[in-house]
């Protein structure tokens, strides 16, 4: 079956709960809170494949110069079928009059991002204040 790729904010709980904690991610555990935080995205792209939600890239935005990826993901069952550099195509597409892009690569995904044409900073670090573990 083909992708579908979609732009929307509504989600139910269950469908990211399993999208999130398919790639461990801990804030899978709040699934309520993703539900909010999807409505406060300025951009969610999604990956569907018919009902299941396989992927999806949510991004911020300043409405003019800057925007921050803060999470792209892909059900494990879906790797090397394309969908994140899909996503991640939209969101630069999307974003190409912006005058940056920022995401935060972990070290396991720097050769991804920068594959999709980011930069690794040399002069930056991302810091963080979290209680999340993942």
């Amino acid at each position: 079956m083909a992708i579908d790729y979609r732009e929307t904010h509504a989600f139910s709980r269950g469908e990211l709960e399993r999208l999130f904690l398919s790639v461990n991610w801990s804030s899978g555990h709040f699934p309520d809170k993703l539900v909010t935080a999807m409505r406060g995205f300025r951009t969610v792209f999604s990956a569907w494949d018919g009902d299941r939600l396989v992927g999806m890239v949510c991004a911020m935005d300043d409405g003019i110069m800057n925007a921050y990826v803060h999470y792209l993901l892909v059900d494990p069952e879906y790797h090397g079928r394309t969908i994140g550099r899909t996503l991640m195509e939209m969101v630069k597409e999307k974003y190409r009059d912006y005058l940056r892009i920022a995401v935060i690569a972990y070290d396991d995904e720097r050769a991804f991002y920068e594959n999709c044409g980011f930069v690794k900073s040399g002069d930056a670090s991302p810091m963080f204040i979290t209680s999340l573990w993942t």
